[in-house]
């Protein structure tokens, strides 16, 4: 870090590892051990809605991250959507879980099924863990899960399939695409910015700052037949992308 920075910005290491990465981690343990039980015994969207989504508030905040929301009028809270969102950063997370307002379950790769109490959580209310080497196994346990979801449950996708470490958007996987068209479930695109620079990929290196979430004109999908997934998939990425271009020129 530059001698030049701000004293606050140099000093701001020792707030990260003595106070937020403890504080995160009681937050995470103390939202697992409320969230399973309630899932459990009284409903999976109460713990969703009131215990996990006030997790990923709390993380952000704690970093602390101002959080700038456009275009959130477009979503109805009861819809079920499947929401497809950029990739920049662990912090996406935490950010879109906790602002979108939705009742969201993650499809997220398999190995978050093993880390403690998080997978705990996760489990409980209902996000989907599936093994990204086999797509068609990792389809149908999306649609079987599907079916089970009450309706205003939608899912959460990061079709880029990993974070961007260039900034740029990646290509998308169809997954998604497929899921929303098997399900007749509309694709709301989302554009997550500035979490790249707060906490970049393959580092350690979190720094405060302000994301911007801009959530696009949802897509419908009823009247789609699969051979159009490709055509689906092109026309969310270049609304994501647009969104990306539009946020570098604020």
């Amino acid at each position: 870090m530059s001698s030049s920075s701000p004293i606050w910005l140099r000093i701001y290491p020792l707030w990260m590892w003595l106070v937020y990465v403890p504080l995160a981690a009681m937050v995470t343990l103390v939202s697992a051990l409320i969230a399973v039980p309630l899932a459990i015994l009284v409903s999976a969207r109460l713990a969703n809605l009131y215990v996990a989504v006030n997790w990923g508030r709390m993380l952000t905040r704690l970093v602390p991250v101002r959080v700038d929301i456009e275009g959130l009028e477009r979503v109805e809270p009861d819809q079920s959507y499947v929401v497809v969102a950029n990739h920049q950063s662990q912090l996406d997370i935490p950010v879109v879980y906790g602002y979108s307002g939705l009742d969201l379950r993650w499809i997220a790769k398999a190995e978050v099924g093993r880390i403690p109490f998080v997978a705990a959580g996760c489990r409980a209310i209902g996000h989907i863990f599936i093994d990204r080497s086999d797509p068609e196994q990792a389809r149908a346990a999306i649609n079987r899960a599907v079916e089970r979801l009450k309706p205003g449950t939608g899912l959460m996708f990061f079709p880029e399939g990993t974070r961007s470490r260039s900034g740029e958007l990646l290509p998308f996987k169809k997954g998604a695409f497929r899921v929303a068209i098997d399900q007749g479930l509309p694709v709301l695109p989302v554009t997550v910015s500035g979490t790249r620079d707060i906490l970049p990929a393959d580092t350690l290196r979190l720094r405060p700052g302000r994301v911007r979430i801009h959530f696009h004109e949802p897509i419908p999908t009823e009247a789609m037949k699969v051979d159009q997934v490709g055509e689906l998939r092109r026309r969310v990425h270049g609304i994501i992308e647009a969104g990306l271009a539009s946020a570098r020129e604020q």
